[in-house]
C-alpha cells in the first residue's frame, strides 16, 4: 500500500453513508469498526493482541501482478480467522504487465476468493502509484479504466461480488481521468492520511473504508469502516 505523509489532527467530520450521517472523531480513535491491512512487511502479527485492542477486520496482501504470492498470506489469514476477525485478501495491481482479467484470475487462484460466510470481505484491488516506473504504468486514462473494468468484471463473474477499489484521489484523478465508472458497483477504500477523508474520486459520495494512517498501535496500516458492525458483517455476507 502507498506510504503517504501522515497528518494526524484531532477533528470531527460529518460524512454520509447510505444517507446516514456518520461522525468521524480524531484519526486515532473512532466509533466505527477499526481494521488494519498487512503484508509480508509485517513478518509476524499477534492476532489475539490485535483483536483485544479493538480491531474488527483485516485486509491481507495475497498477490501482486502475476508473479508474486505473499508468502505470509496463508498464515496471516488463518491467524486472523482463528482470532475471530472479518478478513479478506487484496491484490497489488501491475497494469503494465498483463490484462486485468489475467491478474483477477491470478488473485482468485491464490487467496483472493470470496464466500458468503459472513467473515470474508470481498477481494480488494490495490490500484495506485507505480513503485517501479511511470506513475500510470504507461497507460492512458481510457486504457486504465478499461484495465480496471476487466479486473472488476472478471472478479464479479467468479464471485458475484465486485472488488473493493483501494486508491488515492490524486492517483485516480491523474491515471483514470477521475473516472466515475466504478462508483455504482465497487466499494471505495480511500487512502488519505489526515484528520478527514478529504475529496473523493468522481462518482463516490462516501468511502466504505478509510486508510487514515500507515502506522499506529496495531501492525500495518490503520483503517476504519464507514458504518457499524452490522454493516461490516453485511458487506462480508453479500
Amino acid at each position: 500500500m502507498k506510504l503517504l505523509p501522515v497528518i494526524l489532527l484531532a477533528a470531527i467530520q460529518s460524512t454520509l453513508c447510505s444517507g446516514v450521517a456518520i461522525v468521524f472523531r480524531d484519526a486515532v480513535k473512532r466509533a466505527q469498526p477499526q481494521g488494519i491491512d498487512v503484508s509480508h512487511f509485517q513478518t509476524t502479527v499477534d492476532w489475539a493482541v490485535v483483536k483485544a485492542s479493538g480491531v474488527s477486520f483485516v485486509y491481507i496482501k495475497a498477490t501482486e501482478g502475476t508473479t508474486f504470492e505473499d508468502p505470509t498470506f496463508s498464515s496471516k489469514y488463518t491467524g486472523a480467522t482463528t482470532a475471530g476477525l472479518i478478513r479478506g485478501g487484496y491484490h497489488f495491481a501491475h497494469p503494465d504487465s498483463s490484462s486485468g482479467a489475467t491478474q483477477a484470475n491470478y488473485f482468485l487462484a491464490h487467496g483472493g476468493g470470496w464466500s458468503a460466510d459472513g467473515i470474508t470481505l470481498p477481494g480488494a484491488l490495490d490500484i495506485e502509484y507505480n513503485p517501479d516506473g511511470a506513475e500510470c504504468y504507461g497507460l492512458t486514462a481510457s486504457a486504465m479504466v478499461s484495465w480496471i473494468s476487466d479486473f472488476s468484471s472478471t472478479y464479479h463473474a467468479a464471485t458475484t461480488r465486485f472488488p473493493v477499489i483501494y486508491t488515492t484521489t490524486d492517483w485516480w484523478t491523474t491515471c483514470t481521468g477521475n473516472s466515475a465508472a466504478f462508483a455504482t458497483n465497487n466499494p471505495l477504500w480511500i487512502a488519505h492520511y489526515a484528520s478527514s477523508v478529504g475529496t473523493l474520486p468522481a462518482g463516490w459520495s462516501f468511502t466504505t473504508f478509510w486508510q487514515y494512517a500507515d502506522s499506529g498501535v496495531n501492525p500495518g496500516d490503520q483503517d476504519s469502516f464507514n458504518g457499524d458492525t452490522a454493516g461490516l458483517q453485511r458487506l462480508a455476507t453479500g
